[in-house]
């Protein structure tokens, strides 16, 4: 269901569903370890400090000096990690969660088809980025008809895979360049809303773009799941307990990127006022006027 570094490109912590009453951190770690969440994102955060710094190399209006560069994968490398993303994670998870979604979610995952999807996920988190991409391109596909395509169309859709993906890069932006105003010293309101407004402008594109990708993804990830397979899980997704489960994994994401996203930025900000404030100094030396030899200390 997840797999998100390789695409670099979700709600925040703070969209919980009306109506839904919280469960504790404890019975939602429990779902949280059935479903595999932790090592489908461990799988995808070793890759993330180096897309990271593809984002800033492709900034051409402000291009970044090599020691910049390597301060932004070093605050990737220190922030990008399963321990700043859990903390969040696990508690957007939990607030998006009832009693009833838990039991009937645990009961799916505890099934055959539960576990067969779980096991294509991991499979699919644990490709390398080589091989994501020739997927994704459709250099590397599975034999497919006309009913499985159709499936695999219901499947992403009702995983809301475009969607969150989607969401989960802008979220994860605009927390980046958030934190890097914050670190840097600068008021992070008019920085925040301008990485919402151009996010908000560019989602609707984003998704459509990822759909078909996300669709070839899935039906490789899963070319072992028979047909009956697929149904059994679109089945449960489409149920209430399912649309309230995929809601909680995707907050649980959301905020989960986003805290690592906001620690990098925090990091990356301090860094590169550092930076500037040490290249100041040097410029400054430079310019001070030699001593004149014939006037006395």
């Amino acid at each position: 269901m997840f797999r998100f570094a390789f695409l670099v490109s979700v709600c925040l912590a703070s969209l919980a569903h009306a109506g839904t009453a919280a469960v504790d951190i404890d019975t939602a770690a429990g779902l949280y370890q059935d479903a595999a969440i932790r090592e489908q994102v461990r799988a995808s955060l070793g890759s993330m400090p180096a897309h990271v710094r593809k984002l800033f190399e492709g900034n051409t209006a402000a291009p970044m000096s090599e020691d910049q560069l390597a301060a932004v994968t070093l605050a990737a490398t220190r922030s990008f990690r399963i321990d700043v993303f859990e903390v969040s994670a696990l508690s957007a998870f939990a607030a998006n969660l009832d009693a009833d979604t838990v039991k009937k979610a645990d009961a799916f995952f505890s099934s055959d088809y539960g576990k067969r999807m779980v096991a294509a996920d991991l499979s699919l988190a644990s490709l390398s980025d080589a091989e994501a991409d020739k997927i994704l391109s459709g250099d590397l596909s599975v034999p497919s008809n006309a009913q499985r395509s159709a499936l695999f169309d219901k499947l992403e859709r009702a995983e809301r895979s475009a969607e969150s993906t989607v969401q989960v890069l802008l979220t994860m932006g605009t927390a980046v360049a958030l934190g890097t105003a914050i670190g840097s010293g600068m008021d992070p309101g008019p920085v925040e809303q301008r990485a919402r407004k151009s996010g908000d402008a560019e989602r609707q594109a984003l998704v459509e773009n990822m759909r078909e990708p996300l669709r070839r993804y899935m039906a490789y990830g899963y070319r072992d799941l028979s047909d009956a397979d697929l149904k059994h899980i679109l089945a449960f997704l489409q149920t209430p307990a399912g649309k309230q489960y995929t809601t909680a994994y995707l907050a649980s994401l959301g905020a989960g990127f986003y805290a690592m996203g906001r620690r990098c930025g925090e990091q990356l900000g301090e860094s590169l006022r550092e930076m500037a404030m040490a290249q100041l100094a040097t410029e400054n030396l430079e310019r001070a006027p030699e001593p004149d030899p014939k006037k006395p200390d």
